[in-house]
């Protein structure tokens, strides 16, 4: 068997269309959508991914700010950057770039952003929503894998989905949307991680299989049984070259799966707009 591919791009073009028009609707009612991102530190990978999501704010329509910090930047200097951007009405949703330096506290620092401006999905508020199905900003790349499965018909219903990972950008949350009630969720979800003895024996259970750890080539051939849906929405850098959790050989087992480059991360790019877009409608009234 050689697998179809998850391509991420068809996904957010039709993702990116409806947020074009949603900005475009928004402007012409005098309040363009804002988004911000900050960034802290050099990290070359972090500093491209920030580039992409303010290329593709200005595809759709949307304004965009980056407040970049030195890498030296202190957990107070950090708080204050966070509440200005509260503060700024041309902001409609913001997001802190993960990883911040070893320094800083990702989770303090996410405390102190805004719920009404969650771009990303990941407040403690946003993730309260989720797990009880109040509506809210979803998280992005979890909500990105979500589309990617439902623009290729892959139904979930009763189906058993394991995912590597307990993460709070990518597992958990991910646990909780796709075991929701509803056609495109409804799953049998097992959260399986560093601690279990052997991951195998889950994996070769499952009809999808997600791996979110940032651990090159963590998935196998051998740990996926035939015709099983594969998502590697974990990455890592080696040099210049991007390593995505899932081997490629994996390919030759499974039905679909996510290509090297092109897979979940631009999906997750078109989810933070559309939760930006959101998030300004909300605050208009709208």
């Amino acid at each position: 068997m050689s697998a179809q591919l998850l391509e991420g791009k068809p996904v957010a073009e039709v993702v990116m269309e409806g947020v074009k028009a949603r900005a475009d609707a928004l402007s012409e009612a005098g309040t363009p959508p804002g988004l911000a991102t900050v960034l802290v530190g050099d990290d070359t990978a972090s500093a491209g991914y920030v580039r992409k999501k303010h290329e593709a704010c200005s595809d759709a329509g949307l304004y965009s700010r980056n407040v970049s910090l030195p890498a030296e930047t202190s957990q107070q200097q950090l708080h204050e950057a966070i509440h200005a951007l509260n503060e700024d009405p041309a902001i409609h949703g913001f997001l802190i770039q993960h990883p911040l330096p070893r320094h800083l506290d990702f989770g303090e620092a996410l405390l102190r952003l805004s719920p009404d401006k969650d771009a990303d999905g990941l407040h403690p508020s946003s993730i309260g929503s989720l797990a009880s199905g109040v509506p809210a900003p979803v998280p992005a790349t979890p909500a990105g894998v979500q589309a990617m499965l439902m623009h290729y018909g892959i139904s979930l219903a009763g189906k058993h989905v394991v995912i590597i990972g307990r993460g709070p950008t990518l597992g958990r949350p991910l646990s909780l949307l796709l075991s929701q009630r509803g056609d495109d969720a409804d799953a049998i979800v097992t959260v399986v991680h560093s601690a279990a003895p052997d991951l195998t024996r889950y994996t070769l259970e499952a009809d999808v299989v997600i791996s979110g750890v940032g651990r090159p080539g963590i998935v196998q051939p051998e740990m996926v049984r035939e015709g099983a849906v594969v998502i590697s929405a974990g990455i890592t850098w080696k040099g210049r070259r991007l390593l995505p959790d899932v081997d490629e050989s994996v390919g030759q087992r499974a039905s679909w799966i996510t290509p090297r480059l092109g897979g979940v991360g631009v999906t997750t790019v078109a989810m933070l707009l559309r939760n930006t877009v959101g998030l300004a409608e909300r605050q208009r009234g709208s």
